[in-house]
């Protein structure tokens, strides 16, 4: 039975609900409380004072999304690319990028050992297949040539 968001306690309550779950930036929460049917105008007061509260946090949640995306094998083009589709703008994502911390160049070589068992191409076939499946994953062309080649430490 689907509890109405008909007022400011329900709407309140269903956006910490989903916090409680994990961290949601303020566009993905409005996207889930619209869905179950709360107004627009109780979904902005509520954020807003779950905002004041710090209980809504948008930099808490770029950088749980980036630490959880580069430690599932995701490169910084791909992290930085699904962010953006998420509503957030570009200088608060590459701030997050910037604040991670995380070595890319680390991540794409346990990404490529992981798949490929550290096993550098034979031949131009094998090389587009780790390279498309790299740069699928976001990893800057440069530093998935440098890995094909050997040369990544370089």
């Amino acid at each position: 039975m689907a509890i109405a968001l008909d007022n400011p306690v329900a709407v309140r309550r269903a956006a910490m609900d989903l916090l409680a779950r994990r961290e949601h930036g303020r566009v993905e929460l409005v996207r889930k409380l619209r869905t179950r049917g709360a107004p627009d105008e109780l979904i902005n007061a509520a954020l807003d004072r779950l905002s004041e509260e710090g209980l809504l946090s948008e930099a808490r949640y770029l950088e749980a999304f980036v630490s959880y995306k580069a430690r599932a094998g995701y490169g910084p083009l791909r992290i930085r690319e699904e962010l953006t589709q998420r509503g957030l703008t570009r200088s608060d994502v590459e701030q997050a990028l910037r604040d991670s911390g995380i070595d890319w160049r680390e991540r794409l070589q346990e990404t490529w050992q992981r798949k490929f068992a550290g096993e550098l191409p034979r031949d131009v076939r094998e090389r587009a297949k780790q390279g498309r499946f790299l740069s699928y994953r976001g990893y800057p062309p440069e530093l998935i040539g440098r890995l094909l080649r050997g040369a990544l430490d370089d």
